[in-house]
């Protein structure tokens, strides 16, 4: 199990960026795939990216393909999501979340810890 807390969410306008970063404790980071989803009001979580235990593979949601860049530091037991050309419909809660596995992850019931959530919100 890992505890996450996610910081550097807030208010930036459309086509600005924002640089989140969950820092996640436990020894057994490294062991753990981790994924950014998100969750708008009124509908449900949704998958954002996802980066294996050593950094070798990603994936992302279409919605946000060649705009966000998620990024891990086993060392720092840190991983942080790169947004950029932010839109309106970016909206939303972010949240950090840890599965226990080596392989790429998107749905949220397979990722046992969660963090607890940063805003993101973005002016049009």
């Amino acid at each position: 199990q890992v505890q996450l807390v996610e910081s550097g969410g807030g208010l930036v306008q459309a086509g600005g960026s924002l640089r989140l970063s969950c820092a996640a404790s436990g020894r057994s980071f490294r062991t753990y795939t981790m994924g950014w989803f998100r969750q708008a009001p009124g509908q449900e979580r949704e998958f954002v990216a996802t980066i294996t235990w050593n950094g070798g593979s990603t994936y992302y949601a279409d919605s946000v393909k060649g705009r966000f860049t998620i990024s891990r530091d086993n060392d720092k037991n840190t991983v942080a999501l790169q947004m950029d050309s932010l839109k309106p419909e970016d909206t939303a809660v972010y949240y950090c979340a840890a599965a226990r596995t080596y392989f790429t992850r998107v749905r949220a019931d397979e990722y046992a810890d969660w963090g607890q959530g940063t805003q993101v919100t973005i002016s049009s």
